[in-house]
């Protein structure tokens, strides 16, 4: 396939082992920040063929694993207990909340959808006016702009039966998060690339600066994996602290000024708590107040209350960095893609998940 092959090419990715093999004179902890690049790593066996001097630590970079329990409570109590239909990406359905997830409810009746596009929210809100349509709003910068442009129309056309159920994350606050954990040592980031190419370069030079780590946006093919990874041992072997583009097929400097242009017309970036994690100050959106009619939180009242996580999931060490995996007791055992303890189970983004069906 046109320019998907050619990032899979095996004695390119020959060559770019060998030139880390070369490179590479110390030991270095890298972090992918996103989950793709950890199912990339896991599935082509790329951490198998690495250099013992590198190790790679996984990241929080799984917007569904990282958004709270509570808040998947309360997309089930919405559509158990308020009646409206409740859509949704894919990835959600299986996420455990503290008693159900929405794949229980819809199997007991509940109207829940599976969408690839906000967009399509707003059309079954156009054709059941007299039914509420909340849409859950999960993920990166990478899905903003398009659950930006859902309340945008929505507002447009005057739809008050639409809502969005908003869990957005941002990424460099959790590198910051990250950087001031005293758990975690990490000498360089591979960058997200998807959200590199909404967002651009800017917001990584200080924390590039701020922590003298090189932080290198990357693509998630086998290729642009090893690509990325040269890239951060040559930086780091050269005591280099900067920002360096490894994406340069889909990332830009700038992003995508129109995309952005999209999320601050109707977000505003606001604290956020993270499963697994905490709060982290300036690490979300919410809608600004001129879209607060669309917030499903302030529309129904929502308030459930926090639920405690499950005493053998240790999800919030993984998505750190400080724990693999294979490290839970429960991994593989009591929590498994079927009876999943936690997100990074069920997640296709998810670590457990990677290691779970593609780790020997």
């Amino acid at each position: 396939m046109k320019f998907i092959e050619e990032y899979r090419n095996p004695e390119k990715v020959k060559s770019l082992l060998e030139e880390i093999k070369n490179t590479v004179s110390k030991p270095w902890k890298i972090m992918e920040v996103c989950g793709g690049q950890t199912h990339s790593l896991v599935k082509n066996g790329i951490l198998e063929l690495l250099p013992n001097e590198i190790t790679m630590i996984h990241g929080p970079g799984c917007p569904v694993c990282v958004t709270p329990l509570n808040l998947i409570d309360k997309a089930i109590y919405l559509a158990e207990e308020k009646d409206v239909i409740l859509c949704s990406f894919g990835d959600m359905l299986r996420v455990p909340g503290s008693k159900k997830s929405l794949l229980q409810i819809k199997a007991e009746g509940a109207d829940v959808r599976v969408l690839y596009s906000p967009s399509d929210a707003v059309k079954i809100a156009k054709d059941n006016p007299d039914k509420e349509v909340v849409f859950f709003a999960v993920g990166f910068e990478t899905t903003a702009p398009a659950n930006a442009l859902s309340v945008v129309q929505a507002k447009k056309l005057g739809l008050h039966n639409y809502s969005i159920l908003v869990s957005h994350v941002l990424v460099p606050p959790a590198i910051e998060a990250i950087m001031d954990d005293e758990e975690t040592r990490i000498d360089a980031f591979l960058g997200a690339g998807h959200v590199a190419a909404i967002m651009g370069l800017s917001e990584y030079y200080p924390l590039a600066e701020k922590y003298k780590v090189p932080i290198v946006p990357t693509g998630f093919e086998p290729v642009e994996m090893l690509a990325g990874i040269l890239t951060a041992v040559k930086l780091l072997e050269k005591g280099e602290y900067r920002v360096e583009n490894a994406y340069k097929r889909v990332v830009r400097e700038d992003g995508t000024p129109a995309a952005r242009k999209l999320i601050f017309e109707a977000f505003e970036i606001s604290d956020r708590t993270w499963r697994g994690i905490g709060n982290i100050p300036d690490s979300g959106y919410e809608l600004k107040p001129g879209y607060k009619f669309f917030d499903a939180n302030l529309k129904f009242d929502i308030d459930i209350e926090k639920a405690k996580e499950s005493d053998k999931c240790i999800a919030g060490m993984i998505l750190k960095g400080i724990k693999k995996p294979f490290e839970c007791p429960a991994f593989g055992r009591e929590c498994n893609p079927e009876n999943p303890l936690g997100a990074p189970m069920v997640s296709s983004e998810g670590a457990c998940a990677a290691y779970y069906h593609y780790s020997s």
